[in-house]
């Protein structure tokens, strides 16, 4: 789905991005990320999707979503300083090693 159709979505279910963002709990960086890239991922077309076709049909897709325990999604991407891609890795005493 590009970007547009998918604007055009939350449009027609009354939502801005951000309020698309917190709903889903996903980074709003994302959504201006899928603006760049000109196309949106599947999984959150189809919940564009959805939610437009169900605020067409004056079916209301807030109050369900809110009865969901979704996890706040992790930035991706945000290493530590002295961390190679924010991977879990152990520190190493290198002062330690005699050579």
């Amino acid at each position: 789905m590009t970007y547009e159709e998918f604007r055009r979505h939350l449009g027609k279910a009354g939502l801005t991005n951000k309020e698309f963002a917190e709903m889903v709990k996903i980074n709003r960086n994302s959504i201006t990320n899928f603006k760049k890239d000109g196309v949106v991922p599947d999984h959150w077309a189809i919940v564009a999707m959805l939610m437009g076709v169900m605020a067409d049909n004056a079916l209301d897709f807030k109050e369900p979503l809110g009865r969901i325990e979704i996890d706040q999604k992790k930035a991706r991407g945000n290493a530590a300083k002295g961390r190679f891609g924010g991977s879990k890795q152990i520190d190493l005493d290198i002062g330690a090693v005699n050579g």
